[in-house]
Protein backbone atom coordinates (compact mmCIF):
# COMPACT_ATOMS: atom_id res chain seq x y z
CA UNK A 1 0.00 0.00 0.00
CA UNK A 2 1.75 3.41 -0.67
CA UNK A 3 1.26 6.52 1.13
CA UNK A 4 -1.78 7.95 -0.52
CA UNK A 5 -3.42 4.45 -0.38
CA UNK A 6 -2.72 4.69 3.28
CA UNK A 7 -3.83 8.15 3.51
CA UNK A 8 -7.18 7.58 2.08
CA UNK A 9 -7.70 4.17 4.05
CA UNK A 10 -7.20 5.86 7.28
CA UNK A 11 -9.94 8.31 6.34
CA UNK A 12 -12.26 5.61 5.23
CA UNK A 13 -13.72 4.65 8.66
CA UNK A 14 -12.75 3.64 12.58
CA UNK A 15 -9.24 2.57 13.65
CA UNK A 16 -7.92 0.46 16.35
CA UNK A 17 -4.85 -0.64 18.38
CA UNK A 18 -5.17 -4.65 19.01
CA UNK A 19 -3.51 -5.09 22.67
CA UNK A 20 -0.17 -7.42 22.26
CA UNK A 21 -0.86 -10.66 23.71
CA UNK A 22 1.90 -11.73 26.11
CA UNK A 23 2.47 -15.69 27.30
CA UNK A 24 2.91 -16.88 31.19
CA UNK A 25 6.81 -16.07 30.50
CA UNK A 26 6.52 -13.18 29.24
CA UNK A 27 7.09 -12.98 25.76
CA UNK A 28 4.76 -12.44 22.50
CA UNK A 29 2.44 -14.95 22.21
CA UNK A 30 1.41 -15.06 18.45
CA UNK A 31 -1.66 -17.59 18.19
CA UNK A 32 -3.66 -15.91 20.50
CA UNK A 33 -2.58 -12.71 19.07
CA UNK A 34 -3.73 -13.82 15.50
CA UNK A 35 -6.82 -15.07 16.95
CA UNK A 36 -8.00 -11.43 18.24
CA UNK A 37 -6.68 -9.90 15.19
CA UNK A 38 -8.46 -12.10 12.95
CA UNK A 39 -11.67 -11.50 15.05
CA UNK A 40 -11.43 -8.00 14.98
CA UNK A 41 -10.80 -7.77 11.20
CA UNK A 42 -14.54 -8.81 11.22
CA UNK A 43 -16.36 -5.97 11.96
CA UNK A 44 -14.87 -3.05 9.46
CA UNK A 45 -11.96 -1.43 10.99
CA UNK A 46 -10.46 0.84 8.61
CA UNK A 47 -6.62 0.45 9.79
CA UNK A 48 -5.83 -1.73 12.52
CA UNK A 49 -2.58 -0.80 14.51
CA UNK A 50 0.14 -3.42 15.85
CA UNK A 51 2.25 -2.73 18.19
CA UNK A 52 0.46 0.58 19.28
CA UNK A 53 0.13 2.37 22.72
CA UNK A 54 -2.70 -0.01 23.62
CA UNK A 55 -0.81 -2.83 22.07
CA UNK A 56 1.90 -1.39 24.85
CA UNK A 57 4.68 -0.26 22.22
CA UNK A 58 7.06 1.47 25.11
CA UNK A 59 7.44 -2.21 26.98
CA UNK A 60 8.29 -4.07 23.75
CA UNK A 61 11.96 -3.87 22.81
CA UNK A 62 12.72 -3.49 19.27
CA UNK A 63 13.07 -6.97 17.76
CA UNK A 64 9.90 -7.82 18.80
CA UNK A 65 8.21 -5.03 16.83
CA UNK A 66 8.44 -7.02 13.35
CA UNK A 67 7.13 -9.32 14.35
CA UNK A 68 4.18 -8.58 15.66
CA UNK A 69 3.56 -7.50 12.66
CA UNK A 70 3.95 -10.02 10.67
CA UNK A 71 1.62 -11.90 12.64
CA UNK A 72 -1.12 -9.25 12.62
CA UNK A 73 -0.21 -9.12 8.59
CA UNK A 74 -1.28 -13.06 8.19
CA UNK A 75 -4.18 -12.42 11.01
CA UNK A 76 -5.81 -9.28 9.30
CA UNK A 77 -6.79 -10.32 5.64
CA UNK A 78 -7.29 -7.28 3.86
CA UNK A 79 -7.48 -4.81 6.45
CA UNK A 80 -3.95 -2.49 6.30
CA UNK A 81 -1.58 -2.36 9.27
CA UNK A 82 0.07 0.36 10.80
CA UNK A 83 2.84 -0.08 12.71
CA UNK A 84 3.99 1.80 15.83
CA UNK A 85 7.67 3.15 15.99
CA UNK A 86 9.29 5.52 18.23
CA UNK A 87 12.02 6.43 21.04
CA UNK A 88 15.20 8.26 19.60
CA UNK A 89 15.76 8.94 16.13
CA UNK A 90 18.48 5.98 15.68
CA UNK A 91 16.01 4.00 17.55
CA UNK A 92 12.96 4.87 15.74
CA UNK A 93 15.12 4.93 12.46
CA UNK A 94 15.69 1.22 13.02
CA UNK A 95 12.07 0.15 13.90
CA UNK A 96 10.71 1.76 10.67
CA UNK A 97 13.05 -0.05 8.57
CA UNK A 98 12.35 -3.42 10.45
CA UNK A 99 8.49 -3.22 9.89
CA UNK A 100 8.55 -2.02 6.45
CA UNK A 101 10.32 -5.20 5.81
CA UNK A 102 7.76 -7.03 7.60
CA UNK A 103 5.22 -5.69 5.04
CA UNK A 104 3.99 -3.21 7.67
CA UNK A 105 1.54 -0.36 5.61
CA UNK A 106 2.61 2.47 7.49
CA UNK A 107 4.14 3.66 10.89
CA UNK A 108 2.80 5.43 13.55
CA UNK A 109 5.35 7.90 14.83
CA UNK A 110 4.79 7.85 18.77
CA UNK A 111 6.60 10.60 21.06
CA UNK A 112 10.47 10.16 21.22
CA UNK A 113 12.36 8.93 24.30
CA UNK A 114 12.14 11.34 27.62
CA UNK A 115 13.27 14.56 27.01
CA UNK A 116 11.70 17.91 25.48
CA UNK A 117 12.93 19.11 22.44
CA UNK A 118 12.83 22.29 20.11
CA UNK A 119 11.06 22.50 17.04
CA UNK A 120 13.64 22.41 14.96
CA UNK A 121 14.47 19.07 16.90
CA UNK A 122 11.28 17.60 16.14
CA UNK A 123 11.28 18.35 12.38
CA UNK A 124 14.82 16.61 11.85
CA UNK A 125 13.64 13.65 13.77
CA UNK A 126 10.05 13.31 11.80
CA UNK A 127 12.20 14.25 8.61
CA UNK A 128 14.77 11.69 9.38
CA UNK A 129 12.41 8.60 9.92
CA UNK A 130 9.85 9.43 7.15
CA UNK A 131 13.24 9.59 4.86
CA UNK A 132 14.36 6.10 5.64
CA UNK A 133 11.53 4.61 4.45
CA UNK A 134 8.76 4.54 1.53
CA UNK A 135 6.13 3.46 3.12
CA UNK A 136 3.24 5.98 4.88
CA UNK A 137 3.90 8.17 8.18
CA UNK A 138 1.41 9.46 10.89
CA UNK A 139 3.21 11.92 13.12
CA UNK A 140 1.13 11.82 17.13
CA UNK A 141 1.00 15.00 18.86
CA UNK A 142 1.00 14.11 22.48
CA UNK A 143 3.38 14.70 25.43
CA UNK A 144 6.87 15.56 24.77
CA UNK A 145 6.55 15.93 21.04
CA UNK A 146 3.62 18.48 20.14
CA UNK A 147 4.51 19.51 16.74
CA UNK A 148 3.79 23.56 15.32
CA UNK A 149 1.22 24.26 12.57
CA UNK A 150 4.55 25.78 11.68
CA UNK A 151 6.64 22.84 11.67
CA UNK A 152 4.04 20.49 10.52
CA UNK A 153 3.95 22.12 7.50
CA UNK A 154 7.79 22.44 7.17
CA UNK A 155 7.94 18.39 7.33
CA UNK A 156 5.01 18.59 4.98
CA UNK A 157 6.76 20.34 2.41
CA UNK A 158 9.50 17.54 2.29
CA UNK A 159 8.25 14.46 3.37
CA UNK A 160 5.60 13.05 0.92
CA UNK A 161 4.84 10.23 2.89
CA UNK A 162 3.94 12.03 5.52
CA UNK A 163 0.22 11.32 5.44
CA UNK A 164 -1.36 11.27 8.55
CA UNK A 165 -1.68 14.09 12.25
CA UNK A 166 -3.55 12.16 15.22
CA UNK A 167 -3.90 14.15 18.00
CA UNK A 168 -3.26 13.14 21.96
CA UNK A 169 -2.94 16.49 23.49
CA UNK A 170 -6.66 17.58 23.53
CA UNK A 171 -5.54 20.99 22.69
CA UNK A 172 -8.53 21.59 20.18
CA UNK A 173 -6.88 25.40 19.16
CA UNK A 174 -3.89 23.87 18.31
CA UNK A 175 -5.51 21.31 16.32
CA UNK A 176 -8.05 23.50 14.66
CA UNK A 177 -5.21 25.70 13.53
CA UNK A 178 -3.09 22.45 11.87
CA UNK A 179 -6.45 21.35 10.12
CA UNK A 180 -7.42 24.52 8.78
CA UNK A 181 -3.67 25.53 7.73
CA UNK A 182 -3.31 21.76 6.03
CA UNK A 183 -6.43 21.06 4.40
CA UNK A 184 -6.76 17.39 2.79
CA UNK A 185 -3.02 17.62 2.86
CA UNK A 186 -3.70 15.50 5.75
CA UNK A 187 -5.55 12.85 7.27
CA UNK A 188 -6.53 13.63 10.97
CA UNK A 189 -6.99 10.98 13.47
CA UNK A 190 -8.12 11.48 17.33
CA UNK A 191 -5.99 10.33 19.76
CA UNK A 192 -7.17 10.80 22.77
CA UNK A 193 -7.32 8.09 25.69
CA UNK A 194 -11.01 6.34 25.23
CA UNK A 195 -11.08 8.77 22.03
CA UNK A 196 -14.79 8.62 21.97
CA UNK A 197 -15.12 10.68 24.75
CA UNK A 198 -13.79 13.49 22.61
CA UNK A 199 -14.98 12.57 19.16
CA UNK A 200 -17.74 15.22 19.03
CA UNK A 201 -15.10 17.55 19.54
CA UNK A 202 -12.68 16.69 17.38
CA UNK A 203 -15.35 16.05 14.24
CA UNK A 204 -15.99 19.80 14.75
CA UNK A 205 -12.04 20.32 14.72
CA UNK A 206 -12.15 19.06 10.90
CA UNK A 207 -10.98 15.14 12.26
CA UNK A 208 -13.12 12.57 9.98
CA UNK A 209 -11.49 9.57 12.52
CA UNK A 210 -10.13 8.61 15.40
CA UNK A 211 -8.66 5.17 16.97
CA UNK A 212 -11.11 3.11 19.79
CA UNK A 213 -9.19 1.07 22.28
CA UNK A 214 -12.49 -0.41 23.23
CA UNK A 215 -13.15 -1.80 19.63
CA UNK A 216 -10.57 -4.32 21.06
CA UNK A 217 -13.24 -6.00 23.12
CA UNK A 218 -16.61 -4.74 22.11
CA UNK A 219 -16.39 -3.96 18.73
CA UNK A 220 -19.63 -4.04 17.37
CA UNK A 221 -20.37 -1.18 19.87
CA UNK A 222 -17.50 0.87 19.01
CA UNK A 223 -18.61 0.76 15.47
CA UNK A 224 -22.41 1.78 16.62
CA UNK A 225 -21.19 5.41 18.16
CA UNK A 226 -18.84 5.63 15.23
CA UNK A 227 -22.19 5.26 13.31
CA UNK A 228 -23.92 7.22 14.98
CA UNK A 229 -21.11 9.83 15.44
CA UNK A 230 -20.54 10.83 12.01
CA UNK A 231 -24.49 10.13 11.37
CA UNK A 232 -25.47 13.15 13.64
CA UNK A 233 -27.47 10.75 16.04
CA UNK A 234 -26.23 12.53 19.45
CA UNK A 235 -29.55 10.96 20.99
CA UNK A 236 -28.08 7.57 20.22
CA UNK A 237 -24.50 8.78 20.83
CA UNK A 238 -25.50 10.43 24.49
CA UNK A 239 -26.66 6.95 25.44
CA UNK A 240 -23.82 4.97 24.98
CA UNK A 241 -21.51 7.42 26.35
CA UNK A 242 -24.07 7.13 29.76
CA UNK A 243 -24.34 3.49 29.85
CA UNK A 244 -21.09 2.16 28.59
CA UNK A 245 -18.18 4.72 27.92
CA UNK A 246 -18.74 6.61 31.26
CA UNK A 247 -19.02 3.79 33.51
CA UNK A 248 -15.82 2.16 31.64
CA UNK A 249 -13.96 6.46 32.37
CA UNK A 250 -14.36 5.81 35.64
CA UNK A 251 -12.93 2.26 36.34
CA UNK A 252 -10.10 3.45 34.06
CA UNK A 253 -9.18 5.73 35.99
CA UNK A 254 -8.78 3.67 39.59
CA UNK A 255 -5.33 3.92 38.52
CA UNK A 256 -2.30 4.94 36.15
CA UNK A 257 -2.17 2.99 33.14
CA UNK A 258 -5.37 1.10 33.49
CA UNK A 259 -5.78 2.93 29.97
CA UNK A 260 -3.90 0.11 28.66
CA UNK A 261 -4.93 -2.45 31.66
CA UNK A 262 -8.44 -2.13 31.44
CA UNK A 263 -8.54 -2.60 27.31
CA UNK A 264 -6.85 -5.68 28.31
CA UNK A 265 -8.76 -6.84 30.75
CA UNK A 266 -11.68 -6.44 28.44
CA UNK A 267 -9.89 -8.66 25.82
CA UNK A 268 -9.32 -11.50 28.21
CA UNK A 269 -13.22 -11.23 29.40
CA UNK A 270 -14.01 -11.83 25.71
CA UNK A 271 -12.43 -14.90 25.92
CA UNK A 272 -8.87 -14.22 23.94
CA UNK A 273 -5.93 -15.18 25.94
CA UNK A 274 -4.12 -11.90 25.98
CA UNK A 275 -2.11 -12.49 29.10
CA UNK A 276 -0.90 -9.85 31.69
CA UNK A 277 0.57 -6.46 31.14
CA UNK A 278 4.20 -5.86 30.96
CA UNK A 279 5.70 -3.78 33.99
CA UNK A 280 5.47 -1.29 34.36
CA UNK A 281 1.88 -0.96 33.58
CA UNK A 282 -0.52 -3.26 36.37
CA UNK A 283 -3.62 -5.49 35.66
CA UNK A 284 -6.49 -4.92 37.58
CA UNK A 285 -7.46 -5.98 40.43
CA UNK A 286 -10.23 -8.87 40.97
CA UNK A 287 -12.90 -6.41 41.91
CA UNK A 288 -11.96 -4.02 39.05
CA UNK A 289 -12.25 -6.97 36.83
CA UNK A 290 -15.51 -7.73 38.16
CA UNK A 291 -16.70 -4.66 37.41
CA UNK A 292 -15.49 -4.74 33.91
CA UNK A 293 -17.33 -8.49 33.63
CA UNK A 294 -20.64 -6.36 34.62
CA UNK A 295 -19.88 -3.93 32.02
CA UNK A 296 -19.47 -6.11 28.95
CA UNK A 297 -22.36 -8.39 29.96
CA UNK A 298 -24.60 -7.52 27.21
CA UNK A 299 -21.72 -7.39 24.60
CA UNK A 300 -20.39 -10.63 24.93
CA UNK A 301 -19.20 -12.59 22.04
Amino acid sequence: MDPQQLKHALGSGLLSFPVTAFGADGAFNPAPYQDHVSWLSEFGAATLFAAGGTGEFFSLSPREVPAIVKAAKEAAGDTPIVSGCGYGTEIAVEIAKSVEAAGADGILLLPHYLIDAPQEGLYRHVKTVCDSIGIGVMVYNRDNSILTADTLARLCDVCPNLVGFKDGSGDIGLVRQVTARMGDRLTYLGGMPTAELFAEAYLGAGFSTYSSAVFNFVPKLAMEFYGALRGGDRARCEEILNTFFYPFMAIRNRQKGYAVSAIKAGVRIQGFNAGPVRAPLVDLTDEEVGMMTDLIAPYRR
